[in-house]
């Protein structure tokens, strides 16, 4: 049916990683809002990052607070056990309902070290300086080396493909037309269509003001429709008034791209939905 895609907000984040809201906070406004369904997603726990990730101690207090949602919900709204899981995390995803397999960092190849590429400007400016020399675009490469990877292990739904160009805005670190670039995410969506993958359309880099287009980029979803690939629309919220954000211009870019459907997911899995 069209305009299921406005119904299910799988990609949702809470006080326990980075979010703004409680759990039961996001899941009344999403009843109120009549929504379908509603997946939460909280960042897994990924030992080189206690930032913004879901500590053991919080990890558990999630899925017991979920489980109790869930049944509190139940006939009303459906409550999906999700989980963010990045590369270097050391959690399980498939304990989950479903998971998002997302990039968050960059393993440095000569110090070890890990960097955040989609939050502090530093950080990023550091990770091109101290391990890549300067080269912005070896960055990127590394980034969608990452992807691949995570492409690999087939997730219910390949996260933001092109975070590295979050803070990025005006081109700061490296040019996103750059042949190396384009070569990079090309050969990363190749291994997403080998691997039959689910392409989010997220719109939290507008949501967020990083950005004034959404992940991953018009000409990667160009790329996407001529390889068949499949996508879901989804918000990365943070906040619980953002469930939705973007959802029908997200939708009305699909179309005007040239797809016909997007995938919705709920708890018997996905569906499609026509435009």
């Amino acid at each position: 049916m069209a305009g299921e895609y406005m119904l299910s907000s799988v990609h949702v984040h809470s006080k326990l990683c980075d979010g703004k809201n409680t759990l039961e906070e996001l899941a009344v406004t999403a009843w109120h809002m009549g929504l379908k369904t509603l997946g939460f997603t909280g960042h897994s726990h990924t030992p080189c990052d206690l930032e913004y990730c879901m500590s053991p101690s919080r990890t558990a207090r999630y899925k017991g607070d979920i489980a109790k949602l869930k049944k509190q919900y139940e006939g009303k709204l459906d409550i999906l056990y999700g989980l963010e899981w990045d590369l270097y995390s050391d959690d399980d995803p498939s304990k989950y309902d479903y998971w998002i397999g997302s990039t968050h960092y960059i393993h440095g190849p000569k110090t070890g070290k890990y960097y955040e590429i989609d939050w502090r400007p530093s950080d990023l400016a550091d990770c091109i300086n101290n391990e890549f020399d300067g080269d912005g675009l070896a960055a990127v490469e590394a980034y969608f080396d990452n992807v691949k990877q995570l492409a690999a292990m087939r997730p219910t739904i390949l996260g933001h493909f092109d975070l590295i160009k979050k803070i990025n805005k005006d081109g700061r670190f490296f040019d996103e037309q750059a042949p190396r670039y384009q070569k990079a995410a090309s050969d990363a969506l190749a291994a997403a269509a080998r691997n039959r993958c689910v392409l989010e359309v997220n719109t939290s880099g507008v949501a967020r003001g990083f950005r004034e287009d959404f992940f991953p980029s018009e000409a990667i979803l160009k790329e996407w429709l001529a390889l068949s690939g499949n996508v879901v629309i989804t918000a990365d919220a943070h906040a619980a008034d953002k469930l939705t954000f973007g959802f029908e211009e997200a939708a009305a870019q699909l179309k005007a791209l040239g797809y016909s459907k997007v995938q919705v997911l709920g708890k018997e899995g996905f569906t499609p939905c026509e435009l």
